[in-house]
């Protein structure tokens, strides 16, 4: 499997993507056809419209699913699958309703590649239980598209020094989860993106990412690394 999997959309002091474009040009290659799954945000049209606008820039082509009455002629049209960010579990419900859950998987594990933007990171793991956003609707599963074995924390946040704030820290909220659950959790911190390449998975970007074992002390890796191991 392809697949290009960053933490936010928009860096500060930047415009949407600008942060990741290089790697984004570089992920793709020589495909352009690129269909994008606008199912996070309500308004899917102007959503599809953001995204072709600054991806033309690259000189991508870009269509959303809502445009297709063919999910199959979508897919044989597309080179590449760009799920973008928003309400996790809005994006999620969508997914499964429409169908598209199983199609983007099966094309994913068929080799197309797969990109992933904060909620689309999200639902490349096997549930979207570390997502940070509300469950504003309630989708039939938590299980979502399975491309990677562990689990993600997109936007992670470390505790500001000088914060009054008592509430759960970002890394309290995933030792709740692995009260219940084993799968590892990677904290992405903003401006940081994961890139596989069949078996191998790097972190690349401007910042470290956080590693969550259930009963071990957190890991730091710095951009660069390699982290195949939690494919395994």
């Amino acid at each position: 499997m392809q697949l290009l999997l960053i933490s936010n959309s928009t860096q500060y002091g930047g415009g949407y993507l600008d942060h990741c474009s290089e790697a984004i040009g570089h992920f793709l290659e020589s495909r352009i056809r690129v269909l994008f799954v606008p199912f996070a945000i309500a308004d899917w049209e102007a959503y599809t419209a953001q995204v072709r606008h600054r991806l033309e820039q690259q000189r991508l082509e870009v269509r959303g699913v809502q445009e297709w009455e063919d999910p199959r002629a979508a897919l044989e049209w597309a080179e590449a699958v760009f799920i973008g960010g928003g309400n996790t579990f809005r994006l999620l419900d969508q997914l499964y309703r429409s169908g598209w859950l199983e199609r983007v998987r099966e094309a994913v594990r068929a080799g197309r590649p797969y990109i992933g933007s904060s909620a689309g990171s999200n639902v490349a793991c096997p549930t979207i239980k570390t997502t940070n956003d509300m469950p504003i609707v309630y989708p039939p599963s938590f299980d979502a598209l399975g491309l990677v074995s562990f689990q993600i924390n997109p936007h992670y946040l470390d505790p500001a020094p000088q914060s009054r704030h008592q509430g759960e820290t970002r890394a309290q909220r995933i030792g709740e989860f692995h009260e219940i659950h084993d799968v590892p959790v990677l904290g992405l911190r903003e401006g940081c993106w994961l890139r596989r390449e069949g078996p191998r998975l790097e972190l690349g970007g401007t910042t470290p990412a956080r590693l969550f074992r259930k009963g071990m002390d957190p890991e730091e890796y710095p951009p660069g690394s390699d982290l195949s191991f939690l494919l395994d």
